[in-house]
């Protein structure tokens, strides 16, 4: 192994950067030109065909199966004159990735020869092979069929030679198997609850819009390195390692010079995220060394998932291209910053208002207290079931690290917003209010944009943080599908919503004039969502106590806060909204707590085999070099050996306890194991692992790194950190 790794080092400095280049240098000139947009649609299909997909897009209607077929022959054409062979329903399962499954454009036709068809049967469904997939127990698996149906919001495009349609995933019962299906049910839900309120401030609206801007962390590491490093390669995070004498201490990774490979990443990264329509604009260096940031301009949130998952693949590509392999596990170095992807959302009018920002009047900015309020409000009531979406086996490692959010949900407005807040709650009271509090209370919200003019900074620390016009969701993980949180968080706000529209109509059914009836219930919702709001270091130990007074959840175990998903409070949401069915929702908390337990029992297998086949070797070898020297220096010193071997004996024993507690505690997991697998409910199986063989992992490390620090360099067998996280 120690050859392996040294022959790694050699492959890593004969890298030399690649680069593409553009066919232009404006990228306007080939931004989505392998997506089948609204431009192309107006160009390959009818005028009635394209006004039909337009439709469906905007409103949601359905479209007939003579329209699909016209659209599917529009499709073929535009998309064989770019060399496409094959076509594929693109999907995103519940395994974390995306899923796909290629034909070819063609028919045997009467003399046995072939025909290119694409028919509007094969555009809008499909019939995958399902029984692979995780479902929860909806299908068994000799039940293979499932249904793969066309999502017209999101536009098809093309990779490679494939013509690649996005999708949702259902069984042949009809439940959701996939991400797609229940976020598009979320946002039709916000989309008519939102538009509800909206009309209380201007009949014009007719649809609200979720947007997303997600910010993609994540680590790049040579791929030489990478193979030398086993636990890399199968767990995608280092269970061993000591940290390097220098990592982020001096800060300066952070926007700093971005390296010539790395560019040269970036620059073709780039190129083929803008030929498929991804809007990436912000590019730099992280905290970390080696980490990295991409982030694309706002886009609707349903599009800026599918972009999300499908700029993930493509960096796993182009950047073997480079002599990279990525890295999107959120804590894939122990004592450095991991990787979050920071979901920044807000919601908007058909009428070009954006909810969350101030406007230009007291009405407009009454209209945007009362979605922030709504929105701090959903936090509040649905902090367990938030806490669940960003729940995985990875994404406890970094959270509440002093890097990250905690998993303590709260609201970061800044103080001037808390102030409006405060005064709110202070000046409206449940009696009518006279026409002079009236008229200062309007004349103080006609102030927002003024004071939030310099006054938008983001708390670093928070989870959930207002930044001005948008709330920024930071607890997500970089390696999650966005779609889960987006999920429940528009939920929520429709839901919140809802019960708003229908508080402020009872007020003014009882005579209370309406702008009033806001208030009161504006009031109410600041009243009761108070313990949510915080303004301070969201890493500190005092929050942890103060958060407790307050009644808010901190819930660190990853089974216990998957478990937010099927209380009876969120169950009564989601049913209430149609989002889930009991059974999708039961089902998708089955497979969840099955992951868990399946990342923890390959950790726990992959670091048993490093620490016995590897490290210990490893170990005893040196241990023989060494006590063959203390051998040879009694021989040469008689009995005064001692007074030159002292500092070597004591080295020999030192290896020898922690070999000693290495072969003890991989043999204790290996016991934690058989008895968890022997467990047959779920989520009892995914809470021992938690409990009983996850702490091994770290105590075995310890040993290990410990190891790492007196082992002779040359036979160590591992990559070190500081070989990992400098690129050349």
């Amino acid at each position: 192994m120690a050859v392996i790794r040294f022959r790694a080092l050699e492959q890593v400095f004969s890298r030399k950067p690649m680069h593409i280049t553009p066919p232009s240098d404006k990228i306007s000139d080939y931004f989505a030109v392998n997506v089948f947009d609204r431009a192309k649609m107006q160009k390959y299909l009818s005028k009635d065909a394209f006004e039909h997909v337009m439709e469906a897009i905007d409103r949601g209607t359905p479209i007939d199966r003579k329209m699909a077929d016209i659209v599917a022959t529009g499709m073929k054409a535009w998309a064989m004159e770019r060399g496409v062979t094959h076509y594929t329903h693109w999907f995103q399962p519940l395994t974390g990735g995306t899923a796909e499954k290629h034909d070819a454009f063609i028919c045997q036709d009467r003399n046995g020869g072939v025909v290119e068809i694409f028919s509007g049967e094969a555009l809008v469904q499909q019939e995958p092979d399902a029984s692979s997939f995780p479902s929860g127990g909806i299908r068994n698996t000799f039940e293979a069929r499932g249904y793969t149906a066309w999502d017209p919001s999101s536009p098809a495009f093309i990779i490679e030679k494939t013509l690649s349609i996005p999708t949702i995933f259902i069984s042949y019962t009809g439940d959701a198997l996939d991400h797609k299906t229940p976020l598009l049910k979320a946002l039709n839900a916000v989309d008519k609850a939102a538009t509800e309120v909206c009309r209380m401030f201007d009949k014009d609206v007719k649809k609200v819009q979720a947007n997303l801007g997600w910010e993609q962390e994540y680590f790049l590491v040579d791929e030489a390195l990478y193979y030398a490093r086993p636990d890399l390669a199968l767990t995608g995070r280092t269970l061993m390692g000591h940290a390097s004498a220098k990592d982020q201490q001096l800060d300066d990774h952070y926007f700093g010079s971005v390296p010539e490979r790395v560019s040269a990443f970036m620059h073709d990264l780039e190129f083929e995220a803008y030929k498929l329509g991804i809007p990436v604009k912000t590019r730099h260096n992280e905290v970390a060394p080696n980490q990295y940031e991409i982030a694309p301009i706002f886009e609707e949130c349903n599009l800026a998932v599918d972009h999300n998952v499908l700029i993930m693949d493509l960096m796993k590509k182009i950047s073997r291209h480079h002599g990279f392999r990525v890295l999107f596990h959120e804590k894939p170095f122990k004592g450095i910053n991991g990787s979050g992807k920071h979901n920044n959302w807000s919601l908007s009018t058909d009428t070009g208002i954006i909810l969350h920002k101030p406007g230009k009047n007291p009405r407009s900015n009454l209209q945007f207290l009362t979605f922030v309020v709504n929105t701090i409000k959903a936090v509040y009531d649905y902090q367990d079931l938030l806490r669940a979406s960003i729940a995985s086996a990875s994404n406890a490692h970094r959270l509440g690290a002093n890097e990250a959010p905690p998993a303590i949900l709260s609201c970061f407005l800044g103080s001037e917003v808390s102030a409006m807040l405060d005064q709110l709650e202070e000046q409206v009271s449940s009696k009518k209010m006279s026409p002079d509090e009236k008229t200062a209370l309007k004349l103080d919200i006609g102030r927002i944009p003024e004071i939030l003019l310099d006054n938008t900074d983001r708390n670093r620390t928070s989870p959930f943080a207002f930044t001005g016009n948008r709330f920024e969701f930071r607890a997500v993980g970089s390696s999650s599908n966005p779609a889960a949180p987006m999920t429940v968080l528009n939920t929520a706000v429709a839901a919140e919503l809802i019960e708003f529209n229908k508080e402020v109509n009872a007020l003014i059914k009882k005579g209370i004039k309406k702008d009033e009836a806001i208030f009161q219930v504006l009031r109410k919702y600041i009243i009761a969502s108070r313990p949510i709001r915080f303004e301070g270091d969201n890493y500190s130990e005092k929050w942890i106590q103060e958060a407790e007074k307050r009644g808010l959840t901190n819930i660190t175990d990853v089974p216990e806060a998957l478990s937010g998903y099927i209380s009876e409070k969120s169950k009564d949401l989601f049913l209430k909204l149609g989002i889930f069915s009991e059974r999708e929702l039961e089902a998708r908390v089955e497979v969840l707590y099955e992951q868990y337990t399946l990342k923890i029992q390959i950790e726990a297998r992959v670091l048993g085999d490093l620490s016995i086949n590897h490290v210990v070797p490893t170990a005893v070898k040196y241990q023989s070099i060494l006590l063959e020297n203390v051998i040879q220096l009694k021989e040469l010193y008689g009995d005064s050996y001692a007074e030159f071997s002292g500092n070597r004996t004591e080295l020999i024993k030192e290896i020898s306890h922690h070999i000693t507690e290495i072969k003890s505690k991989v043999n204790n997991m290996v016991d934690a194991r058989k008895v968890a697998n022997k467990i047959q409910d779920s989520k009892e199986k995914a809470i021992a692992y938690s409990k009983t063989v996850a702490p091994l992992l770290d105590l075995i490390r310890y040993h290990i790194d410990k190891l790492e620090l007196v082992v002779d360099d040359e036979i160590w067998p591992l990559p070190k950190f500081r070989e990992l996280l400098f690129i050349s």
